[in-house]
């Protein structure tokens, strides 16, 4: 194996590939990160058997020579070293050359190093996914990038339900939509895509890691992305890279019945001033549990209090743009509203209660697409 590859589309490749290596996995092998040169171009891949990445970099692409192949062939670099060795390295262009017993010699300009690499024989086979245009569907990668952002957050972090550890994907007319729960705060986002008509899946649950993961290599253009899901798997494509994540077991519940269809108080605020008196409400509430209240004093005003025995309290007053319905008293987590408030992409908001001790709803008043919903806290 010998070949010659440009430095940044390296760099860039192995930044993408790292998110999905793991110095925890039980195969030692996948430490390591996967370098097959051919006639395609350079495929570097990164899995840790739950996400797997892998990006392509081709010999040449819009009359630029990115890969110059010699003796194709394959390898396994630790990861632990390889992008820190190539950040640093002083040319343009980097040679790698593998010589006896998996030894690779690294060249650029005057430097070289010599790694131990492993068989790349020994390093497990990505599944396969059917890739056919029925079971395809796209979504602008700035779309996706922003439904996982106004959902992920929501997921549970804790291991006693794994199936809250993920996201829900259910797609129907095309119409896809993202929900996540706690169990103490739901975050729901739809958006319509393109795909088949007579395309749909129910009960889809993304890890909430992989997800994290997969934002951070979405661009913020509105590029085309190709998604297929099958039982366990979801594969997504973007411009020479191929996400693949293993999908939860299990059935996610059904949280449209704790979503209520009516309300006995309605509140439409400015996101942003709600938002900044939340976080001023919080600054002495963040050594007890983050409680902050909320209460109607009279028309059109709202007063946004906190209350630490140790440290002080704080009362804020907000002018609403319309109420209506009955006097509203509450508690809640001010972390979940805060989470809840950065997350809708409206100048104003909609906050419907249905009484002192059951979920509150927020939503954007410009569209229908996103739903945040809060379980409140009792302290009175």
């Amino acid at each position: 194996m010998h070949f010659f590859v440009h430095k940044n589309q390296l760099v860039n490749a192995l930044q993408h590939v790292q998110k999905a290596v793991s110095s925890k996995t039980t195969i030692p092998i996948l430490t390591g990160v996967k370098f097959d040169i051919g006639t395609k171009g350079l495929i570097i891949t990164g899995s840790d058997s739950d996400i797997s990445i892998q990006v392509l970099i081709p010999l040449v692409e819009n009359g630029e020579e990115w890969v110059q192949l010699i003796i194709p062939g394959k390898i396994v670099i630790p990861a632990k070293y390889i992008l820190e060795i190539v950040k640093k390295l002083p040319g343009e262009m980097i040679e790698f050359e593998v010589i006896d017993h998996f030894t690779i010699i690294i060249k650029s300009g005057s430097s070289e190093f010599r790694l131990n690499g492993f068989d790349a024989e020994e390093y497990p086979n990505l599944p396969q996914i059917i890739d056919e245009e029925e079971h395809v569907f796209t979504i602008p990668s700035d779309l996706l990038k922003m439904m996982i952002r106004q959902t992920q957050f929501a997921v549970s972090t804790i291991e006693s339900r794994p199936i809250l550890t993920g996201v829900l994907w259910n797609l129907e007319n095309q119409v896809l939509k993202f929900t996540a729960t706690d169990s103490h705060r739901l975050a729901v986002r739809e958006a319509t895509v393109e795909s088949l008509t007579n395309l749909s899946f129910q009960n889809v649950v993304i890890p909430g890691r992989s997800l994290s993961e997969l934002s951070k290599i979405l661009d913020d253009t509105q590029t085309p992305v190709e998604i297929i899901v099958n039982e366990n798997l979801i594969l997504i494509k973007m411009n020479h890279v191929l996400f693949l994540s293993r999908l939860l077991d299990g059935t996610y519940p059904d949280t449209s019945r704790i979503i209520p269809d009516k309300y006995k108080t309605k509140i439409i605020i400015q996101t942003k001033e709600l938002l900044e008196s939340i976080e001023r409400a919080s600054l002495l509430a963040k050594d007890g549990k983050n409680i902050v209240k909320f209460t109607n004093i009279e028309n059109l005003l709202i007063e946004v209090s906190s209350n630490s025995p140790e440290v002080g309290n704080v009362t804020d007053q907000l002018q609403v743009k319309n109420i209506e319905g009955e006097p509203v008293k509450i508690s809640f987590n001010a972390k979940y509203m805060l989470d809840a408030l950065r997350a809708i992409d409206s100048e104003e908001v909609q906050i419907e209660f249905t009484g002192a001790l059951s979920p509150f709803v927020i939503k954007p008043i410009e569209h229908h697409r996103i739903l945040q919903l809060i379980l409140p806290v009792r302290t009175y």
